[in-house]
């Protein structure tokens, strides 16, 4: 029996548009892939969905994946804050 991969994690992103928490995205390193865990929190919603996860190849593109999210939540209006 395999055991799970534990990760290391690069980076946390958390989105907020009044106040509100929009987005959580977290990127974890697990040496041959890296995986960026999302947490949505919809409008009207006390409840938060959990997309993806998100797998890439490595670091290099997981960052991209965030990089573009984040710049995205921004021209939406929202704050962005490292964590």
């Amino acid at each position: 029996m395999s055991t799970p991969q534990t990760g290391r994690e690069l980076f946390v992103r958390h989105a907020k548009k009044d106040g509100r928490s929009v987005a959580v995205l977290r990127a974890v390193d697990f040496g041959d892939s890296c995986v960026v865990e999302a947490e949505v929190f919809p409008a009207g919603s006390q409840d938060s969905v959990r997309p993806g996860p998100y797998t890439f190849g490595d670091s290099v593109q997981a960052t991209q994946f965030v990089t573009e999210a984040v710049e995205s939540l921004m021209y939406l209006g929202c704050d962005v804050f490292a964590e």
